[in-house]
């Protein structure tokens, strides 16, 4: 599909609050894009676009966690409880929600800040995210040529250019647990490297990596003791699947925008056969 628009210029904005960030329905984010595929669809999407639901409270610990380690976030308030059992702990919780701030028991708290410690302590991590030498949450706006979409990004943290000039933008995620296989799955299953290769695409839209390819790295944390730390950097191949996916996906966007339909799984029966695995299991158990 050829653009059909004018191509708006990028946009590099600092300062701007997550929430007017999160709350733009004039550009499509990565979180978007991949919702628009399998297992999503872009009935759902939009639906979810037009009735926005309140942040899931499991976030709560990631968002404490980005605060300590990349200086920005949203304000915390300790609540001095074991839990959330007592009815006390649960009125200043909601009360916090209201007043816009994210709400941790004390113990959680503490963890968080073992967290950041542990960051700091390790020695990539720890120089990566030195305060004063980098951008936090910086929102980039550009606009695909292919599909006439516009786009945007949030990277958590692009620290100053190392001495080779090469510019590095980082994603920092906490995770269950952060050895290889359980990483490797977690970036196909939640679609990290579709995240990854829109965010590279974006500095580049944007102008901000120079003369050199950018390099984009996670970092995954551990949310148990010791809170080990694994930074990742995806191959080629990955990447260029994500940029495969993402390309998909703005197309389905762009149709979607241009017709005002957005399908859902499917207008017809669907023939539906057994997973691989569960057929096998019966033949050899059954048949």
């Amino acid at each position: 599909m050829t653009a059909a628009v004018e191509i708006e210029a990028p946009k590099v904005v600092d300062g701007l609050p997550a929430d007017a960030y999160h709350a733009d329905r004039t550009s499509i984010s990565s979180s978007g894009l991949r919702a628009l595929l399998a297992p999503g669809c872009p009935a759902q999407f939009k639906y979810d676009r037009d009735n926005p639901q309140p942040p899931k409270k499991d976030f709560d610990l990631g968002h404490a966690a980005h605060l300590y380690v990349l200086g920005e976030g949203p304000e915390l308030e300790v609540i001095d409880f074991p839990d959330w059992r007592k009815k006390d702990a649960q009125i200043q919780r909601d009360e916090a929600y209201l007043a816009g701030k994210v709400p941790l028991l004390a113990k959680d708290h503490d963890m968080v800040q073992a967290m950041a410690d542990a960051i700091r302590q390790h020695p990539i991590a720890g120089p990566l995210f030195t305060p004063g030498r980098g951008v936090a949450e910086q929102s980039i706006y550009w606009t695909d040529r292919r599909t006439g979409v516009r786009c945007r990004c949030r990277p958590d943290w692009m620290p100053t250019r190392q001495d080779n000039g090469r510019l590095v933008v980082v994603d920092y995620k906490t995770a269950k647990a952060v050895d290889e296989a359980a990483l490797a799955k977690a970036v196909y299953d939640r679609g990290y490297h579709a995240q990854a290769a829109f965010y590279l695409d974006g500095v580049k839209a944007a102008g901000l990596h120079g003369d050199q390819e950018p390099a984009f790295i996670f970092v995954f944390q551990a949310k148990t003791a010791p809170y080990l730390v694994h930074l990742v950097e995806l191959d080629f191949p990955a990447l260029a699947l994500g940029a495969a996916r993402n390309e998909r996906a703005l197309r389905i966007y762009a149709d979607c925008e241009r017709t005002g339909v957005w399908p859902g799984f499917n207008d017809r029966i669907t023939y539906l056969p057994l997973p691989a695995w569960a057929e096998r299991r019966d033949q050899e158990e059954y048949a």
